[in-house]
């Protein structure tokens, strides 16, 4: 790899739950000690675990099979057909579907889902209700002639719409792919339209930060996009009636799609392969048209299983609160924990309102055990000098977990003093592509502040220099050496594989190469340093822009930070940070100082950019990542019609500032 990259050393443990008897105690120990006795393989802690996972995956994943008692109709040949990178097959021969999992729980008593709303509106669904819901809903959707392999797509809150939604389509073997109704009409029709889909499923408004928005005419205009005479599911939001006349295809009331249906064979779900789809989940088509990334029954059902069942110890009697909206990954997990028998939250709304602490508000009065949210969130609340743990009951919270971005190290020292002092915050990273995480937490691991703990299970995780070595303590490329269940099984409109080898297979032919700088430590544990087509470069020196923010985010000064890295025509390098502050804050040249003294003591002098911008907001992707590759890419000169799709982008306005800024500056 050419040049170094700098690493920050971070303090050492703040959270250490390493005794044995955490690991034993918990799903996973029990696990390791029932797949021990299975196979004669010795399996006393996370790392002895994780190595036979990846050495002997076949053993690992049958077992997986096994211990959660997976049902299929027709039982699979073997685990893995094929072990070549693209195009690993899963339970070739197996005939099955993602959703008998959750169905099987139907006759439990209790509560399958719990969704809230910003209006403080909740609703309870019970596993009866839930199992009635979905064989109404496919019903519905044999009527209006779906087929297998049909494509049903969503655009809906994080409510409990889309998970009955989802499921009734995958039922019956059609194929789901949800948005959210924040997207505005190109940006959603430049995903859908792709999808040729048999039926819509809308909600005709949303409430988010006290405001209420009305998407009828947003409803009407993408059903007429996506085909003549398109059926359209409608639920109504906020005393927002959809007009009838506004669509030329049959339109359906939520209520009557879901209404259990006698004389129909939806009763019992459509046995597939395991290849066969079960989502499409997009890219975040900020730089071009969103690939439509394809997953399928068998592969989604393993890694589910084992990422909630065992890494997150998700089980009947858990409660499962993740903040999210439908257009992340995040969401398809959520829905997951419902395989396991746990119970889902849901909220549609602002993590800010009606109060800052709303998120922790919802963990509590549900009783969550298990609550996952952004470094941003966390951030956040820390500037906004919360105190969750002293303010609502998280007894019953066994972690916290956390997403989308690196960790800042200090938020883990304020969880401990704010949230709770003995509360792993567990920090994980993966992506849409995989529908699940690479490096993640177990009960029984320590965890350091700024790291990831450990790889996780059945994933050979490694980072590699640019002549494809596996490198320790030095930055590398995140690289996934044997196949995982979630790989996608293609791209959407990708018949030959083209886009699928070129997207991850490129760089080192039969390895899965993901796009992110990573750090695997000779302790064991990862730090993930951003993306690497966004990577800083000072002096031939490469620079992690999550390692910036880490250090600047801590400042209670500021709220959000952004650097980019500009190579400019005159052999030049421009590095640049753009601030927004907390309220009544001015960058004046004390604050400016401050800053770059804290980046010098805590980074290295070349961490400190060359110059600063206050502004008032950040774009961010729709599911809240900086807009570092574009932004870069506009200062460089570039037309921004072509670098960036505003319809992909949460706040498209402030793009103009840093248009005018490349303009005064050529």
């Amino acid at each position: 790899m050419e040049g170094q990259f700098a690493l920050i050393e971070y303090k050492d443990v703040a959270s250490s739950p390493t005794s044995k008897s955490g690991f034993e105690a918990a799903e996973i120990g029990r696990f390791a000690t029932w797949a021990s006795k299975r196979t004669n393989a010795t399996l006393v802690d996370y790392p002895g675990l994780w190595r036979w996972s990846v050495e002997k995956q076949e053993e690992f994943w049958a077992s997986i099979w096994d211990y959660f008692d997976l049902k299929a109709s027709v039982s699979y040949d073997r685990i893995l057909g094929s072990t070549q990178m693209p195009g690993a097959q899963w339970l070739p021969g197996a005939r099955l579907n993602y959703v008998d999992q959750v169905l099987r729980h139907g006759s439990r008593p209790g509560t399958a889902v719990v969704s809230v709303a910003e209006d403080g509106t909740r609703c309870e669904t019970s596993w009866r209700e839930l199992t009635d819901a979905i064989h109404g809903f496919a019903a519905t959707l044999q009527s209006l002639g779906v087929k297998p392999g049909d494509r049903v797509v969503g655009y809906l809150t994080n409510s409990i719409e889309p998970i009955i939604a989802f499921l009734g389509t995958a039922a019956i073997g059609a194929v789901w792919s949800g948005i959210g109704p924040d997207y505005g009409i190109d940006a959603a029709a430049a995903r859908l339209t792709q999808l040729e889909p048999s039926v819509l499923v809308a909600v005709t408004g949303y409430q988010f930060n006290g405001t209420v928005y009305d998407r009828r005419a947003e409803v009407a205009a993408l059903a007429a996009k996506l085909g003549h005479n398109l059926p359209v599911i409608i639920a109504e939001r906020a005393g927002l009636v959809f007009d009838p006349t506004t669509t030329d295809g049959p339109l359906i009331a939520w209520q009557e799609a879901i209404e259990p249906r006698k004389s129909t064979d939806a009763s019992s779900t459509l046995q597939v392969p395991a290849d066969h789809p079960l989502w499409i989940l997009f890219s975040s088509g900020t730089t071009g048209v969103p690939k439509g990334i394809v997953h399928g029954h068998g592969g989604i059902l393993l890694e589910h299983m084992a990422s909630l069942g065992l890494q997150y110890g998700a089980e009947p009697e858990s409660v499962f609160f993740w903040y999210t909206t439908t257009n992340w990954m995040m969401w398809n997990l959520v829905v997951s924990a419902l395989l396991t028998g746990a119970t889902t939250v849901t909220y549609e709304g602002s993590p800010g309102f009606p109060t800052l602490d709303r998120l922790w508000q919802i963990a509590g009065d549900e009783k969550a055990t298990m609550f996952g949210t952004s470094p941003g969130h966390l951030q956040y609340t820390a500037n906004a000098q919360l105190a969750p743990g002293q303010n609502h009951d998280l007894s019953r919270l066994q972690h916290i977990g956390v997403t989308g971005s690196p960790v800042a190290p200090h938020l883990y020292d304020w969880v401990a003093e704010h949230v709770g002092p003995d509360l792993p915050l567990v920090s994980t990273s993966g992506g849409t592509d995989v529908c699940s995480s690479f490096v993640g937490w177990s009960p029984g691991m320590p965890i350091y502040p700024g790291e990831i703990a450990t790889a996780s299970l059945g994933v050979a995780v490694d980072a590699y220099d640019a002549e494809g070595n596996p490198t320790i303590d030095a930055v590398g490329e995140l690289v996934v050496t044997k196949p995982m269940p979630s790989m996608p099984v293609s791209f959407w409109d990708d018949p030959d594989g083209a886009r699928y080898r070129a997207a991850y297979f490129d760089v080192y032919p039969g390895i899965w190469r993901h796009g992110d700088w990573m750090t695997h430590t000779s302790r064991g544990t990862y730090i993930i340093h951003g993306r690497s087509d966004s990577t800083l470069n000072r002096g031939g020196v490469r620079i992690g822009s999550s390692d910036l923010y880490a250090v600047v985010e801590a400042m209670p000064e500021v709220v959000e930070a952004l650097v980019l890295g500009v190579e400019l025509p005159n052999a030049t390098y421009w590095m640049p940070m753009f601030l927004v502050l907390t309220d009544d804050v001015v960058l004046d040249d004390p604050l400016v100082e401050r800053i770059r003294r804290k980046l010098r003591d805590e980074a290295s002098p070349r961490h400190i950019p060359d110059e600063f911008f206050v502004v008032p907001a950040l774009p961010h992707t729709r599911t809240g990542k900086r807009l570092e590759v574009p932004l870069k890419r506009i200062l460089q000169g570039a037309d921004p019609a072509a670098v960036v799709s505003l319809g992909a982008v949460d706040k498209p306005e402030l793009i103009d500032f840093y248009t005018e800024m490349a303009r005064t500056r050529s």
